[in-house]
């Protein structure tokens, strides 16, 4: 099934939202460490709501090509850059564990009744073995064995 133009369209990222991911960037470097909640961003942004979750979602893809730190969330401080190693990990671990449920589900909801359906087909073998191996690491980075 073909994508659609709107859909193809919605994965590329819009200037403007790099220019809202600067804004948000320099306005959390101005209260650095202490962060922002959604609401005083836009404020001190001058943004709208979406312009601000178009630009979170910018600064997210931008962020390892221009070297900019890690931006984090918590209920507590809102948006705040991250600088602290051991709270990466734990936010990139509870990520993984995320993503295992999710791909989890996947596998027993939908891809094994399809390997049941159709025992022969090349394509399921294979999306199934790729995705074992997707969900293995995935527990690795949430569970390790250290």
């Amino acid at each position: 099934m073909p994508r659609s133009r709107t859909r193809e369209r919605d994965r590329r990222r819009s200037p403007s939202a790099a220019r809202h991911a600067d804004t948000i960037r320099l306005a959390l470097m101005e209260t650095a460490p202490a962060g922002l909640k959604k609401p005083r961003l836009m404020v001190v942004t001058d943004l709208s709501r979406s312009q601000i979750v178009r630009g979170l979602a910018a600064y997210r893809e931008l962020a390892g090509e221009k070297r900019w730190p890690p931006l984090m969330w918590s209920f507590e401080r809102g948006y705040y850059f991250c600088e602290d190693a051991d709270e990466l990990e734990a936010w990139e671990r509870q990520w993984a564990d995320v993503k295992y449920t999710q791909i989890s589900r996947v596998v027993s909801g939908v891809l094994d009744g399809h390997a049941r359906l159709f025992p022969k087909s090349r394509w399921v073998a294979y999306v199934v073995a790729q995705v074992n191996a997707i969900q293995s690491s995935l527990d690795m980075i949430a569970r390790p064995q250290l």
